[in-house]
């Protein structure tokens, strides 16, 4: 876990240096934001591999969960866009997600302090269970998402994590992920008798106005 955790703190340590770098900003393709993330990763870090596809999203391509692959779109002034990176640190993942509003605009900062807000509750309550499947926290997130007045974006809500590369998250093997389909114990051991270490992420989404919002990191 402490190798886990030493990812995700540098994880964390490249969204800051990504922040203030300034390059978020209207006028830029999402290709071109992720190719200076990529950078940045490199020359901070000399990060080359990532264990899943590195994600920029902005405007009506929030709305997008994970699997998909919308067309390239232009940041907007006055947009929301997400980053998802899940670079490997000395053969250790880590995986963060983080909204981003350009503006003043009170709906789409709302819906990014309601994504935070949602993913640090659902992680108390997570902390208070000692048996839960990954349908019944699915159930849990979705809940979140009503109360707050939300849509939910995608058909997962977390994933497993660990070690490069940890167990494989097939498409169709429900089990490795908070998926209604998962009717397994998360706190049950690994198939080595290891336990598990998950990735909380909440995806909101208004489609009426064509937006949403990701946050993303592991449940410690």
């Amino acid at each position: 876990m402490t190798r886990l955790i030493e990812a995700e703190q540098k994880a964390a340590q490249l969204f800051k240096a990504i922040e203030d770098s300034g390059m978020i900003q209207p006028g830029k393709s999402e290709r071109e934001l992720n190719d200076q993330v990529f950078q940045l990763a490199f020359e901070l870090f000399g990060i080359e591999k990532y264990w899943h596809k590195r994600i920029v999203r902005s405007g009506p391509n929030t709305l997008h969960p994970y699997d998909e692959n919308p067309p390239d779109m232009i940041v907007q002034t006055d947009d929301i866009l997400f980053f998802d990176f899940g670079p490997v640190f000395e053969d250790w993942e880590a995986d963060l997600g983080r909204t981003y509003v350009i503006g003043n605009d009170r709906y789409k900062h709302k819906l990014k302090n309601d994504i935070e807000s949602a993913w640090y509750e659902a992680k108390e309550w997570f902390g208070k269970q000692t048996k839960l499947t990954g349908a019944e926290f699915y159930k849990y997130v979705i809940t979140l998402a009503k109360r707050m007045g939300w849509e939910y974006g995608s058909e997962i809500a977390g994933h497993l994590i660990g070690q490069f590369p940890h167990e494989r998250l097939e498409k169709g093997n429900y089990g490795l992920y908070v998926h209604p389909g998962n009717h397994n114990d998360m706190f049950a051991p690994d198939a080595d008798g290891n336990e598990r270490h998950w990735i909380l992420e909440i995806h909101f989404t208004d489609k009426e106005k064509q937006i949403g919002g990701f946050f993303e990191q592991l449940l410690m």
